[in-house]
């Protein structure tokens, strides 16, 4: 099954091997933070593992940060790994800032991570870099 939010670019769908993966793409601001939420609440209530794609979001603001800890609080209930890849870099320095637990942050999304994400969504943050600190 294929969700997808189209007013805040935020698509869920099952990885062949069972888990999860969600592409977030625009601003995860205050107006796009409680569908992110509700999003990424469900795919760990339902999956053992979550990989979040984060290359194309441009934007993040308390909200955002605040539905990431909310998704990684319901995680860590759930027993459930939740991985974030291509986080952009301030985005990245808030998570180690503020020590989002149940969150591990990683490079490059795994092979075939965004393959029916239309071209004007693939667009990469240019001032994105590959976090590799694990936040827990």
């Amino acid at each position: 099954m294929v969700s997808m939010y189209d007013a805040i670019g935020i698509e869920v769908r099952p990885t062949a091997s069972g888990d999860c993966r969600v592409t977030v793409a625009g601003e995860l601001d205050v107006c796009s933070a409680p569908a992110v939420r509700t999003a990424l609440r469900d795919a760990v209530s339902r999956h053992d593992r979550v990989e979040v794609d984060c290359a194309g979001l441009r934007f993040c603001d308390c909200a955002g940060l605040s539905a990431l800890q909310s998704a990684a609080h319901a995680a860590r209930t759930a027993g459930t790994e939740l991985r974030l890849y291509a986080v952009p870099q301030a985005l990245a320095r808030l998570l180690r800032h503020f020590r989002i637990e149940g969150v591990s942050v990683a490079g490059q999304p795994p092979p075939g991570a965004r393959p029916d994400v239309p071209p004007s969504r693939r667009t990469r943050d240019p001032t994105a870099t590959p976090a590799t600190a694990l936040l827990r």
